[in-house]
């Protein structure tokens, strides 16, 4: 392989595809198991879930949106950097509103390996994307690797806490069927 080649958008074609279709299948794959769990368990208040639930899938879904966008035929670098600058930008803002939403709620108290999987590791994978978009017209190698790096820990986050969530929903039913 051509050392350059990693400079060029459509080599990393492949990436993408296999980004996007596990972002694609793994958010489907959540509303599946929400929808099993929720006849059989107590239902999370609300706060929980936005603080905890929402993020998984927008996590997933910015993962979606970023293999989309560097898979589309876009006429020059700047103008894919700024679309991924703005998604970058929007998951900054949203993990701000998450840290608000975890304040919040009273169901679960979150521990620090909540804090780093649910809020700090996300901030990174954003303004990972919110740097990578900025770079990606002035230095394309860097900024595809940023870009790529952020993708991908944005996935491994969404299925952290996505088993997490998953995990803790069913110990929760089976600790208060256990004591009925």
């Amino acid at each position: 392989m051509d050392p350059a080649a990693h400079l060029n958008p459509v080599a990393w074609e492949s990436f993408y595809i296999i980004m996007g279709s596990s972002a694609g299948a793994l958010t489907g794959l959540q509303f599946v198991v929400m929808t099993l769990i929720a006849d059989v368990v107590k239902r999370p208040q609300s706060p929980a879930i936005a603080a905890f639930g929402t993020p998984t899938i927008f996590h997933f879904c910015a993962a979606l949106v970023v293999s989309a966008l560097l898979s589309a035929p876009w006429s020059s670098l700047p103008s894919v950097g700024l679309a991924v600058a703005a998604c970058g930008l929007s998951g900054v803002v949203y993990t701000a509103i998450v840290v608000k939403r975890a304040r919040r709620q009273q169901e679960y108290q979150p521990v620090p390996e909540d804090w780093i999987w649910h809020l700090i590791l996300p901030f990174v994978g954003y303004a990972g994307l919110l740097v990578a978009g900025l770079l990606l017209g002035k230095s394309a190698g860097p900024a595809l690797d940023l870009t790529a790096g952020a993708s991908l820990l944005l996935v491994l986050i969404g299925i952290h806490n996505a088993w997490d969530a998953v995990t803790y929903i069913a110990l929760t039913h089976r600790k208060e069927r256990d004591q009925t």
